[in-house]
């Protein structure tokens, strides 16, 4: 029997891509000279190629008709044996069906948000569990991987740590914690305020300053947590995806909301703080990567409950997840912080990252 031809569709974003790698992993291990060939948005080529699971990757804009013409012409020179769409939208799950894939492999109406999609799907999985990353594994089960989830290892460029490692020794760090204030709807953030606190206490506490990695378009948090931060002078940090790899391997640990960076930190073996609120961190929050290999030692007990008062833990080995009391799932992109993230504290923060750093 010859070896099965997988198309795997997953275009973005990039926290819901490092959610992806655990399946398509399962799937790698378990058939190691399978063609995969993973489709997704031209912005994420390097995330993928640098988890090394595709023997292929082909770049679409579902934005452009020529585009998709093209792709879906290009499927249909490859006599796919199945596809498995992990994305779960119209625009997704349509490209493997006029590409004239037999088997299209997908999540059932109970686990996607836009209706109908399921019916463009031949197997349809109504998932057991909980964590996407493990709901995408279920799919890779139904396409006949032995496993749901498998460790995998991101790759980063060595030109880009020391470009990374160059600029911040210019700032005068070495070691640091990362803060990521930024997300893709601000009522999942953190204020801005509240970190700029969280950096004072941090440098008060351990010595350490901070560097805040910002994206397009979030230059008013960089000036807020900087004027909140008093003598503290985080350092902020905009780059490529290439950069922001190593800049989140080599912190001490990172702290943000449920947001693509925390996602792609945690995948790299990076401790981390996550605070969350309409966003359920039982569904979406960080995942531990079996496969990465921290370059760091760790003080303290990892483990050990911490007492917040509104506010509780989830711990996940070396990730302490934050999430306030009476947090309600919602998913409207609203620009009003959530409440419920309002009521966990710069101190509750510091707590948590000194129980995974040590406070010396």
């Amino acid at each position: 029997m010859s070896d099965p031809r997988f198309l795997v569709v997953r275009l973005g974003s990039l926290g819901d891509i490092v959610h992806t790698f655990p399946a398509v992993s399962a799937l790698r291990h378990s058939f190691p000279h399978a063609q995969i060939t993973w489709l997704t948005h031209p912005r994420w080529e390097s995330l993928v190629a640098s988890a090394n699971l595709a023997t292929e990757i082909w770049a679409t804009e579902t934005r452009s008709i020529t585009s998709i013409r093209e792709i879906v012409s290009r499927i249909r020179t490859q006599n796919f044996t199945g596809a498995i769409d992990y994305q779960g939208l119209w625009k997704s799950a349509a490209l493997p069906l006029f590409g004239g894939v037999p088997k299209r492999i997908g999540f059932s109406s109970h686990s996607i948000r836009e209706w109908g999609v399921p019916i463009l799907y031949t197997a349809r999985v109504r998932c057991k569990t909980t964590h996407i990353a493990e709901q995408n594994g279920e799919l890779s089960q139904c396409a006949g991987a032995g496993c749901m989830v498998a460790p995998f290892a991101l790759q980063i460029a060595e030109s880009a740590d020391a470009v990374v490692r160059q600029r911040l020794r210019d700032g005068g760090i070495e070691r640091y914690i990362l803060l990521s204030p930024g997300g893709g709807w601000r009522s999942k953030c953190w204020p801005p305020e509240r970190f700029g606190q969280l950096a004072e206490q941090i440098r008060n506490h351990s010595g350490l300053r901070c560097v805040v990695n910002y994206g397009p378009g979030e230059d008013d948090l960089v000036r807020a947590i900087k004027s909140a931060s008093g003598n503290a002078e985080p350092m902020a940090f905009s780059g490529t995806l290439e950069r922001l790899m190593p800049l989140a391997r080599n912190a001490c640990c990172m702290v943000g909301g449920d947001t693509g960076p925390l996602h792609l930190a945690v995948a790299l073996g990076t401790p981390s703080v996550s605070i969350y609120g309409p966003t359920d961190p039982q569904r979406n929050g960080p995942y531990p990567n079996a496969g990465a290999v921290p370059e760091r030692h760790l003080v303290g007990a990892r483990h050990a409950a911490l007492q917040l008062g509104e506010a509780y833990p989830l711990n996940r080995g070396s990730n302490i997840i934050l999430r306030g009391a009476g947090a309600v799932r919602d998913h409207r992109r609203s620009d009003e912080t959530d409440p419920a993230i309002l009521k966990i504290s710069p101190d509750q923060v510091l707590a948590a990252v000194l129980q995974l750093i040590g406070s010396a």
